[in-house]
C-alpha cells in the first residue's frame, strides 16, 4: 500500500507486516488461557483495571520479544518460570477462596490491575504467543508494524473477554462466582506445575 506524506513523497507501508501478526495472534489467543483469566478476573473485578493490567502484561512480555527478538525467553528457565505460574495461580485461588468479603477485590481496582498484570505475564513468559510474536517480527522485517499488529490482536482478545466477564456478574450470585473462579485459578495451577514437571501439553 502506498501514499503521500506530507512532503508529498511516496510512502510504501507494508500492510502484509501488520495484518499477518493481528491475524495469527487473535486466532491464537482465542479461548487460550490468558484470555480465560481475563474472563475470570473482569467477573471479579474492575473491568477496566483488568484491560489495561492485561496490556501491560501483553506489551511487556509479548511486545518487548517482538522487538528484540525473543531474547527475553532466554532469561527465566521454562521449568522454573511453569512452576511460579502454577504456585501464584494456586496461591491466587485459595485467597479468592478465603477472603469471603464481598467486593474485596471489586473496591479496590488497583490490585486488580496488579492481579492481572501478575498472573498474565507469568503465562505469557514462554507462552506460544511470545514465541510466535519475536519470530513474526523477525520474519516480516518491520518489527514495529508487528508490534502494533501484534498489540491489535491482544487488545481485541482481551476486550472480548473482560466483557464477557463483566456480564456474568449479571447472571450469576457473588457466592457461586467466586468459588467457581476460585476452582478454575487452582486446578489451572496444578495443571501449570504438571505440564512443567511431566514436560506435557495440558493447557492451549
Amino acid at each position: 500500500m502506498k501514499f503521500k506524506n506530507a512532503q508529498g513523497i511516496n510512502v510504501e507501508m507494508d500492510l502484509n507486516a501488520l495484518l499477518t501478526p493481528f491475524v495469527l495472534i487473535f486466532l491464537a489467543e482465542l479461548g487460550d488461557k490468558t484470555q480465560i483469566c481475563a474472563i475470570i478476573l473482569s467477573s471479579k473485578g474492575s473491568a477496566s483495571s483488568i484491560f489495561l493490567g492485561a496490556m501491560a502484561a501483553f506489551l511487556m512480555v509479548d511486545g518487548l520479544s517482538a522487538l528484540l527478538g525473543g531474547e527475553l525467553l532466554v532469561l527465566i528457565p521454562h521449568r522454573i518460570l511453569g512452576l511460579i505460574t502454577g504456585l501464584a495461580f494456586i496461591f491466587f485461588g485459595f485467597i479468592s477462596l478465603i477472603y469471603k468479603s464481598e467486593g474485596l477485590i471489586c473496591e479496590r481496582s488497583g490490585k486488580t490491575f496488579v492481579q492481572a498484570f501478575s498472573l498474565i505475564s507469568l503465562m505469557e513468559m514462554g507462552d506460544k504467543t511470545q514465541i510466535a510474536s519475536a519470530l513474526l517480527a523477525a520474519n516480516l522485517g518491520n518489527p514495529i508494524l508487528a508490534l502494533i499488529g501484534i498489540m491489535l490482536a491482544f487488545a481485541a482478545v482481551t476486550g472480548i473477554g473482560v466483557f464477557l466477564g463483566y456480564k456474568i456478574l449479571r447472571f450469576m450470585p457473588e457466592k457461586h462466582l467466586r468459588i467457581i473462579a476460585s476452582m478454575v485459578f487452582i486446578v489451572f495451577g496444578f495443571l501449570f506445575i504438571l505440564e512443567t514437571l511431566l514436560n506435557i501439553g495440558l493447557l492451549p
